[in-house]
């Protein structure tokens, strides 16, 4: 019956989204429009003179892009009790996540905006369902891999990790099949808390994982030291992997590795901010972006970003192939705030992206601005070529070497090492080459030498990040610096 109910209501939601799909820039300027309308007489809608706003042009000389050090003084007084600060009331609730500059950072949830959260995820599914008219797993057990559900509360508003506040919200439904339990997902301990998991849910007709890779790998590696075999056949009926946070693609091998077998995997694009895409074909990677689930989108031309006369693009006047920083406008009081990721889109009808990476997040020594992206793709194409796998990476600049020129360390765990590793590094570089003309114009003129690489020993990534208290929980290890702050904690795991 729930797999016949599940395939009915997938054709029906799918309908519903076409909708909004081929409406997509006149649902984003209404959605402004409604949003500014909605708040301006919160304090933000006062002080950015709200009443007079009646186009994008008009919002974008009205409010400038904000960051969290911009809205934090209103973000207090949100946490202080005052209500109609940011958004109508107060919010329900504030996602705690961890901040590079201002410590914890406290996003807003609203009453408004929780339910897109929801539905987004929900349709994720549906859609998976429609295209794969596979909904069977809907009757086995469905393991989430989340932050603890338990919650603190200030001035009547509770607060937590995002994924701990949606556990709050599995429908009524899924109650049954939904694994762990709720005191073992309250485990404040990750190491302690993915144990338990393990004793609850060997022995389960498992169907579905959700979580972040790194994540779902540490359960899975844990699972087959527990019992010597792959997860395959510890859950023959696994069927569907849903994942989101971080790029899978560097996970997937080990991932498959792991496994033994094929399994579907969705791709999603969730963030404290909303919910932001999700992988809405079979086979292939990039996202369809939600432009009718309460956020106005803007796009700044990542060149331009931080520089006051930016271009500022609503959703109709973005192009293919351009790296672009996201700005979010939502309804729950966050206004051009950006989120500090890159996406590049790879279609316009319907609007579909891929994550490129963090504005933050780069490896610059002399001006190259090596991404993510990049690094993913070079990885990706000497393993390969190679026959090796990885577990984690990071890459910071060398400027100051001991002797010779200033390079890229790469800091490697390998799960399995490459057998020529001089020829491995090469081709490496030669990737990151064809990856960034400007990286390769450095290494052609002399200006840097080819990458070196660290090789990091085994787990050697999650010890660092226990010993800085980010293992587990919603921590995502950057995978490029420009800086040597990771690189020097990284040196005790160094082979």
């Amino acid at each position: 019956m729930k797999t016949i109910l599940a395939k009915l209501l997938s054709k029906f939601i799918s309908k519903q989204e076409q909708a909004w799909i081929t409406n997509a820039v006149k649902e984003q300027e209404k959605l402004l429009l409604n949003l500014v309308s909605t708040a301006k007489n919160t304090k933000f809608g006062k002080d950015h003179n709200f009443e007079t706003i009646n186009s994008h042009q008009d919002y974008t000389k009205a409010v400038s892009i904000q960051d969290y050090e911009d809205l934090k003084p209103y973000i207090d007084q949100v946490r202080e009790g005052n209500k109609d600060i940011l958004w109508p009331k107060t919010p329900k609730y504030f996602a705690k996540t961890s901040g590079t500059t201002s410590g914890a950072k406290y996003i807003p949830i609203s009453k408004d905006s929780l339910p897109y959260h929801i539905k987004a995820a929900r349709n994720a599914l549906l859609r998976y369902i429609m295209n794969s008219n596979n909904a069977d797993f809907v009757n086995g057990k469905m393991i989430f891999l989340q932050g603890s559900p338990v919650l603190e509360e200030e001035n009547g508003i509770k607060m937590g990790r995002l994924s701990g506040i949606v556990a709050h919200y599995v429908p009524s439904y899924l109650q049954k099949n939904r694994m762990p339990s709720w005191e073992t997902n309250s485990i404040p301990q990750w190491e302690e808390k993915v144990d338990a998991i393990v004793e609850e849910t060997m022995t389960e007709n498992l169907t579905l994982i959700s979580g972040i890779p790194p994540w779902i790998l540490m359960y899975f590696e844990k699972l087959q030291e527990r019992t010597g075999k792959k997860i395959g056949e510890i859950f023959p009926n696994l069927q569907l992997i849903v994942t989101g946070g971080v790029n899978y693609e560097p996970y997937r091998e080990k991932m498959n590795q792991y496994l033994g077998k094929k399994v579907d995997v969705i791709q999603t694009y969730p963030a404290s901010e909303g919910f932001i895409a999700y992988q809405d074909q079979l086979g292939k990677e990039d996202l369809l972006l939600l432009l009718n689930h309460g956020i106005f989108y803007e796009f700044v031309p990542v060149e331009e970003f931080g520089k006051p006369d930016a271009k500022r693009l609503s959703i109709g006047e973005v192009e293919l192939d351009t790296n672009y920083a996201v700005i979010l406008t939502t309804n729950a009081g966050l206004w051009s705030y950006s989120i500090g990721d890159t996406v590049k889109f790879t279609s316009l009808d319907p609007y579909r992206i891929v994550v490129t990476g963090r504005i933050k997040h780069y490896t610059s020594a002399f001006g190259e601005h090596v991404i993510a992206q990049e690094v993913e793709n070079a990885l990706k194409n000497t393993l390969e070529k190679y026959k090796a796998m990885v577990s984690e990476f990071h890459i910071a600049p060398q400027v100051n070497p001991v002797s010779g020129l200033p390079y890229h360390e790469w800091f490697i765990e390998f799960k399995e090492e490459p057998e020529d590793l001089e020829r491995f590094k090469n081709e490496l570089d030669q990737q990151v080459q064809n990856q960034n003309p400007y990286y390769f114009d450095l290494i052609d003129g002399k200006v840097l030498r080819p990458l070196e690489i660290s090789f990091i020993q085994d787990n050697g990534f999650n010890l660092y990040m226990k010993s800085q208290g980010k293992l587990g929980g919603q921590f995502k290890l950057p995978r490029l610096a420009n800086d040597r702050n990771i690189a020097d904690g990284l040196q005790p795991y160094i082979k």
